[in-house]
């Protein structure tokens, strides 16, 4: 496995590269805007293929490279269903699964610094963003935090994995890059607590100042998908106009993971694409004859980069759905199991 522990020394941030092989997929969390140049440069010497990029949460401190890596890559944005991110590739939950080729990480909803905090599991180690910290916790007096919840999220979650697990945390300002649960069970000062009102006591009694970059990073970061907007520059359909649309001469491909097809169903008479893979699919895609090619995945951002792949590969007559399944859904319209 090819493992790269990143750090930003301005907002003292750590970024994490994961793949399984060179010349194979790889995915990063918790990537910085300003070291964009630098995890592409990496991408190319250790001849990898960013896939994926997630963000634990929403941060305050930093502007997330999601969007980014977005552009230059056409990889898929991940965070947590509660992410207020106006537009990201692929949402999960607790449990879902963020595969790439030879990996896996499991999902795991961890609110409490944030409301849309998570953590990201992998066999011998656990990506907690700001939830748990070495020998510290993520504070909890903004973005809707809750002491209380991040107590259950660490006690209940995070403290029950297997003792020699090892943490990696989004952030660290001492220099420390790895602990393990059980180093944190018994040394982080925060967890040295008998009951979960001493917990949020204690954290109410911070009075912590507002991370500097706060205004700007936490707007920035929220905005940073492809909106509706940006989605119908791209040649597409509605979701309302295809209802009543004719489907002959018409190919419906559906991007999405397996993971989110099994959770609601697909459209009737759908194809399945996974993005990850489109380019497998491009020959067979150009073949078909079909006047046109419909793409849709969750909300439209994958569905919009898959048009302008096909279209540079010379495949004519590609639109997309804006919204996705999500605008489907909104319009009425039906879905079946796969």
């Amino acid at each position: 496995m090819i493992f790269r522990q990143l750090f930003d020394s301005v907002s003292s941030t750590y970024t994490y590269l994961l793949a399984s092989r060179k010349g194979g997929e790889a995915l990063l969390i918790d990537p910085v805007f300003e070291k964009t140049d630098r995890y592409l440069r990496l991408m190319e010497e250790l001849d990898l293929k960013l896939v994926k990029v997630l963000d634990t949460h929403v941060h305050a401190d930093h502007i997330t490279a999601m969007g980014a890596l977005r552009d230059e890559t056409n990889c898929v944005t991940v965070m947590g269903a509660q992410s207020p991110v106006d537009v990201v590739s692929m949402r999960v939950t607790d449990g879902d699964s963020v595969s790439i080729e030879g990996l896996n990480l499991e999902a795991m909803f961890t609110p409490g610094h944030t409301d849309d905090s998570y953590s990201f599991k992998m066999n011998d180690r656990v990506f907690t963003g700001d939830t748990l910290m070495i020998r510290g916790t993520g504070r909890t007096d903004f973005q809707n935090g809750d002491a209380g919840r991040q107590y259950d999220s660490i006690f209940g979650k995070l403290l029950a994995l297997p003792d020699d697990m090892k943490v990696y945390p989004a952030h660290d300002y001492k220099g420390d890059m790895v602990s393990t649960i059980l180093e944190e069970r018994m040394h982080n000062p925060r967890l040295q607590v008998t009951s979960r009102d001493q917990y949020i006591d204690l954290m109410n009694s911070l009075d912590l100042p507002n991370p500097k970059m706060m205004d700007v990073a936490v707007p920035e970061n929220i905005k940073m998908g492809i909106n509706l907007d940006r989605q119908r520059e791209y040649p597409s359909i509605e979701a309302s106009a295809l209802l009543d649309h004719s489907k002959a001469d018409m190919m419906i491909v559906d991007l999405r993971e397996d993971s989110e097809v099994a959770k609601t169903g697909i459209l009737p008479d759908a194809l399945r694409a996974p993005f990850s893979t489109l380019n497998n699919h491009i020959p067979m895609l150009a073949k078909s004859g079909a006047r046109n090619i419909v793409f849709y995945c969750a909300a439209g951002e994958r569905s919009a980069m898959a048009v302008q792949q096909c279209t540079d590969n010379g495949i004519k007559g590609c639109m997309h759905i804006p919204g996705g399944f999500s605008a489907w859904q909104s319009a009425g319209g039906k879905s079946i199991t796969a």
